[in-house]
């Protein structure tokens, strides 16, 4: 099993970061390796919620069935997902209000299929690849919630 861990701090409530992570629709604004949600259940979040989305690693595209196991709005979301070859992934998305703004703690927990001869193969193809697209997306998701809300205060300031 492997594990990718990283947080930022973003100026915007629990609230406004909620609202953009946990909406599927969006996803493509700011996961870099999202390439298309496949299908999603209807109406708000909650326990056993599912998604399908296509993802994109080195090239490589893999559809990830996804279910909502814990929800705790607007602090922390569980995902359990199903990939390709009876992969699985566990992500994690913690927010904690802190200095006016959120903490956005994210982790992913991913069981490469064919025990430990899988996890030796994926780590040679993708190594810490992980780890810099979770590092980019959270860095897109900043730049989307603070160039969006920095719009919105200014406006409603006028």
């Amino acid at each position: 099993m492997s594990e990718v861990s990283t947080a930022i701090h973003i100026a915007a409530t629990p609230q406004e970061v909620w609202d953009v992570v946990m909406d599927v629709e969006r996803s493509h604004e700011w996961v870099t390796i999202h390439r298309r949600l496949v299908s999603h259940s209807s109406g708000d979040l909650r326990l056993g919620y599912e998604m399908r989305q296509t993802l994109c690693l080195r090239g490589v595209k893999f559809d990830v069935e996804w279910e909502l196991a814990e929800l705790d709005a607007p602090y922390r979301a569980v995902w359990q997902g199903h990939g390709p070859a009876r992969s699985r992934a566990t992500i994690m998305d913690r927010l904690t209000a802190v200095d006016g703004g959120t903490r956005f703690d994210y982790s992913n927990n991913f069981k490469a299929p064919l025990g430990p001869l899988g996890a030796v193969a994926s780590r040679t193809l993708v190594g810490g690849l992980p780890k810099k697209e979770a590092d980019a997306s959270l860095q897109r998701l900043k730049a989307l919630l603070e160039t969006a809300g920095g719009s919105r205060r200014r406006a409603t300031a006028s």
